[in-house]
């Protein structure tokens, strides 16, 4: 049986990813080691809790003695390392915490696997490495610009995976991907934030006129192409991952209104009176524009993006009606406290 560390793993994307591992590798054994912070949530995988191929363990990807007993018990054959701080305003109020785990545990991660021999090490990248542009796309050797704290700590790790690659030939591949969005995203998030707000009725806040452009990717296409990756992916190679769907934010936050009137039978302008814009807090770091060229993915891989936009916008607001318990239980007085301080009163 193959034996997968997925660190990261009770977050948004991991959780998903984990969740498409068992549906479609039942000779598989998953290991998801997770620290629990705000955004890492046990109840995304509650539906696999005493799951024969799966194990939870809680710690830090940044503890080396923790690494050195798991791989030396467990021998991995893969590790696929989805644990990072991942959100800009946070890193912008403190980024020390996006340096210690996205670069210093990814250095801590890379060491363990080359020391323990593990036959695969992909890293969970995001197109934010390249900056912003306002015409073209993002090849997978455009050059890395980071305009945040949160990027330019994920462009750091890129370059430890490629120096680890490079210096001691660690089998490790990159995958950079547009903005996904699903199911169990922490509501801090542009679509989950907007969902939640409107059901409570409180303000939808966008920054500035909201005509930053991004390409959105359904989080179930993404596990999609991180699998393909994983399998027969080229190793000291970089793979872009992107929906294809370049939306200005306040197009998304006017998409979501008109599925919720239409759900819940209200009259749309009441909805879209709640958007509310307000001073951007991230100045020059807000990137106007993410697009990634895709080819080399779909060309090598066969990969190809399934959910449509509005299809998977669609699927995600119906979620998240059914599941207000969820959201309930992963706000907390922190999270309160954080919204509080970029949003303002309500």
């Amino acid at each position: 049986m193959r034996t997968l560390l997925i660190t990261g793993g009770c977050g948004f994307i991991g959780s998903n990813f984990i969740r498409h591992i068992v549906k479609t590798r039942q000779d598989w054994k998953i290991i998801n080691l997770d620290k629990l912070t705000y955004a890492g949530n046990p109840a995304n995988l509650k539906d696999l809790e005493g799951h024969p191929q799966y194990t939870f363990v809680r710690g830090d990807i940044a503890d080396s003695e923790l690494l050195e007993g798991l791989f030396k018990e467990k021998e991995f054959d893969s590790v696929v390392n989805f644990a990072a701080e991942t959100h800009v305003d946070r890193s912008i109020l403190d980024p020390l915490p996006f340096i210690e785990t996205n670069v210093k545990g990814t250095q801590v991660l890379l060491e363990a696997a080359r020391r323990y021999g593990a036959k695969r090490f992909i890293q969970i990248s995001t197109d934010e490495v390249y900056g912003s542009t306002e015409t073209g796309r993002f090849t997978e050797s455009s050059p890395l610009e980071p305009n945040s704290p949160y990027a330019a700590s994920k462009a750091a790790a890129d370059l430890l995976c490629r120096a680890y690659y490079k210096a001691y030939g660690t089998p490790l591949i990159i995958t950079r991907s547009s903005n996904n969005y699903g199911p169990f995203q922490f509501p801090e998030k542009l679509i989950p934030l907007m969902i939640r707000n409107a059901l409570a009725e409180r303000k939808l806040p966008v920054y500035g006129e909201g005509a930053q452009v991004r390409d959105w990717l359904y989080v179930e296409d993404n596990c999609l192409a991180i699998d393909r990756v994983l399998q027969r992916g080229r190793p000291g190679e970089v793979y872009n991952i992107g929906g294809g769907c370049e939306k200005r934010n306040v197009e998304v936050v006017e998409m979501i209104c008109m599925i919720l009137a239409k759900k819940l039978k209200k009259d749309p302008e009441e909805l879209l009176g709640l958007i509310k814009h307000i001073a951007d807090p991230r100045g020059s770091a807000h990137d106007f524009r993410y697009a990634l060229d895709c080819s080399k993915i779909k060309g090598e891989l066969g990969w190809e993006p399934l959910a449509y936009f509005d299809e998977g916008l669609g699927r995600t607001v119906e979620w998240y009606l059914k599941n207000q318990d969820w959201v309930g239980g992963v706000i907390t007085g922190e999270y309160q406290d954080y919204y509080q301080r970029l949003y303002g009163a309500r």
